[in-house]
């Protein structure tokens, strides 16, 4: 919420309109321009390639964010909960794809609610358990409920583990007349082994080629199926396998990267690396638009720095990165060497940062924009985040509805 040119911090302080001059840090900053570029950068992606986009949300869980990668053409939402769904519908998304199971009365009574108040809604289903308590559930409130069936790996998450099981899923599932089976659903990021890409691609072929199966089968009740797959790390191997194979029918290819919206400096910072070698004609790529911004809090010893910083502001799958340094109530083009800057330890409050020899002019107050890898594990730690420009003036403060 904005008044003028002033903000409301996390806490429910009035901050100036500054990085670097009145906002209580640490502060969760998405940055404007880069993720301006990656909104519009993995839609021409999805379009290039035939396929619709629908992000998946619990990376952010932040309803702004949502519109804009609807008003960047998203075709719709996916989310991984029930209460996560009815957020998102609360937020105005109204086409929302649950890429996992609705198990539970509870959950079916949201999703049920949601469908009766307009929502377009597609779960995924892996049992014949499951499937008679989503038909018996949803016929009792007069409703019909769009399924996928999940197609996954042997050792992986959930999912059909064998074809026939598959096949036979599908006739249960023509057997429930408050069920109606709209395609087929895979995830590839739980396909491991010595040569990934290879395992990968054989999988999307697999679900590409069940999907032409059922459909000549007449299996499907949706008059374009759905067929969806795609994490943030192996997008373009699974459009490659859905470019081509699927355009030959009726189907609705669907993509649903969720980190690439403001994706990171760590792990897809890496994977995004890989994409752009199996796929040298594409431009640029990604950019990093999620930081922490903190302060210097102590210098207790020499060749240590304490940050005002810790688990509860930021993601530690990977220790965070130090990226640029300020001078509190300076100006953004006054930036200051983090050169040789290693974190070493990360606790609930305190990141402890080993400097260089020459790092002697650190003061207390300094403030050090922080890098981090998996952006799902820094936006679940905030209520809000700031969105600012490249002056690192505040220009909208994001909420967040985990």
């Amino acid at each position: 919420m904005r008044k003028g040119a002033v903000t409301i911090d996390k806490g429910g302080v009035e901050i100036s309109s500054n990085l670097l001059s009145g906002v209580s840090l640490p502060a969760a900053v998405v940055h404007e321009a880069p993720l301006a570029h990656n909104l519009e950068w993995m839609q021409r992606f999805a379009d290039a390639h035939g396929a619709q986009l629908a992000p998946h949300g619990k990376t952010t869980m932040t309803p702004a964010l949502f519109q804009c990668q609807l008003q960047a053409g998203a075709w719709g939402i996916t989310l991984a909960t029930a209460p996560q769904c009815r957020a998102a519908f609360a937020n105005g998304v109204t086409r929302l794809l649950m890429a996992n199971q609705l198990v539970g009365q509870a959950n079916m009574a949201i999703i049920a609610s949601l469908v009766e108040q307009g929502a377009t809604f597609y779960c995924v289903v892996d049992s014949q358990e499951n499937v008679r308590q989503l038909g018996r559930f949803f016929a009792e409130r007069g409703l019909t409920l769009s399924v996928l069936i999940e197609v996954g790996v042997t050792g992986g998450r959930c999912g059909c583990r064998t074809q026939q099981q598959i096949l036979s899923l599908a006739e249960i599932i023509a057997d429930e007349p408050a069920l109606l089976l709209a395609g087929l659903e895979g995830y590839e990021g739980v396909v491991h082994g010595d040569n990934p890409e290879a395992g990968i691609r054989a999988y999307a072929k697999y679900l590409v080629d069940v999907a032409v199966e059922l459909e000549a089968a007449g299996r499907f009740t949706e008059k374009n199926p759905l067929v969806t797959a795609s994490g943030s790390a192996w997008y373009d191997v699974i459009a490659e396998a859905f470019d081509g194979a699927l355009q030959q029918g009726s189907f609705t290819p669907i993509l649903r990267p969720g980190c690439y919206v403001v994706h990171d400096h760590g792990l897809y910072r890496e994977a995004q690396s890989a994409v752009l070698s199996r796929r040298p004609d594409l431009q640029q790529g990604l950019k990093p638009a999620l930081e922490v911004f903190a302060q210097v809090q102590s210098l207790p010893e020499p060749g240590l720095a304490i940050m005002a910083l810790g688990k509860r502001d930021i993601g530690h799958d990977q220790l965070p990165i130090a990226l640029r340094r300020y001078r509190e109530a300076g100006t953004p083009a006054q930036r200051l060497s983090v050169a040789g800057w290693e974190v070493t330890h990360i606790m609930d409050q305190h990141t402890f940062v080993r400097l260089p020899d020459d790092g002697q002019d650190v003061k207390i107050g300094d403030i050090v924009a922080f890098g981090a890898s998996h952006p799902c594990l820094t936006f679940d730690k905030w209520r809000q985040l700031l969105l600012v420009d490249d002056a690192l003036n505040v220009k909208e403060h994001l909420a967040t509805c985990f």
